[in-house]
């Protein structure tokens, strides 16, 4: 790996248990700044877990236990002082199925500058525009900011869900399979999103699909029942992985 590629955040030995079910078990990984890390894996295998243990999404359910180390900037963010609330707004979420809030486009967007105390009109308008274009909405919506979100397409709605991440400033973005409910064209459209995205965040994404892991990502992890197989730059990995386990996944011979 390139030692131009610098650490954003560091995970040692994260280990997670829903009462009595080990979900991760040891996982190292290194996540590199501004670029697209891919985690791809057959389903119930601790992906969608362990970026929610990131930013301590998983923190939010009954019965949840977890060792290790998370280091983010260097800084544990599984600490005892940790603001949990300063800690998702550096590490913003985009979750699997479009979320948009039963309101406006506009009042999506601002939702998360306003709860963190922006309240100059000018100021969110400002945030809006910008986080609606780089979210690539901006041209599609700019002219019916009052409408209800909910009457977006999918796609858009998608993206609508990227603006609102992006609006509150994070620092790492992680995606949980944000493709899975859409077609292939709006598809492609989250996928030229993301690419333009890493030039400004650390992006971590979840995905079912092989070839979109190989299309939109810099380094792939594979995950098998909460382990991390073998992880590499996404050439490495597709083109010459280093476990059987790994190679018997890409090729399709698994399971």
């Amino acid at each position: 790996m390139g030692m131009d590629d610098k650490n954003k955040i560091m995970v040692r030995k994260l280990n997670l248990w829903y009462t009595d079910n080990h979900v991760l078990k040891d996982v190292d990984l290194d996540i590199k700044e501004n670029k697209v890390t891919a985690l791809i894996g057959p389903s119930g295998c601790g992906k969608t877990t362990f970026i929610r243990a990131l930013n301590r999404m998983n923190d939010l359910i009954e019965g949840v236990r977890v060792t290790g180390e998370v280091f983010l900037d260097g800084r544990n963010i599984y600490d005892k002082d940790v603001d949990v609330v300063s800690l998702r707004k550096r590490v913003g979420m985009v979750f699997q199925k479009p979320n948009p809030f039963p309101m406006s486009i506009f009042d999506n967007v601002a939702y998360g500058p306003r709860i963190h105390g922006i309240g100059d009109k000018k100021k969110l308008r400002e945030i809006v525009k910008e986080s609606l274009v780089n979210a690539a909405l901006w041209d599609e919506v700019k002219d019916r900011l009052n409408m209800n979100a909910l009457d977006l397409s999918g796609g858009q709605q998608q993206r609508l869900c990227i603006a609102r991440t992006l609006a509150v400033k994070p620092e790492v973005i992680l995606f949980d399979e944000p493709c899975s409910a859409l077609d292939p064209i709006a598809t492609g459209k989250i996928e030229d999103l993301i690419h333009e995205l890493k030039k400004q965040y650390t992006i971590v994404i979840v995905t079912h699909n092989m070839q979109q892991a190989a299309r939109v990502s810099d380094y792939t992890g594979y995950f098998l029942l909460g382990e991390m197989i073998e992880f590499g730059k996404t050439k490495q990995i597709f083109e010459n992985p280093k476990k059987k386990l790994t190679e018997d996944y890409i090729t399709g011979r698994f399971g």
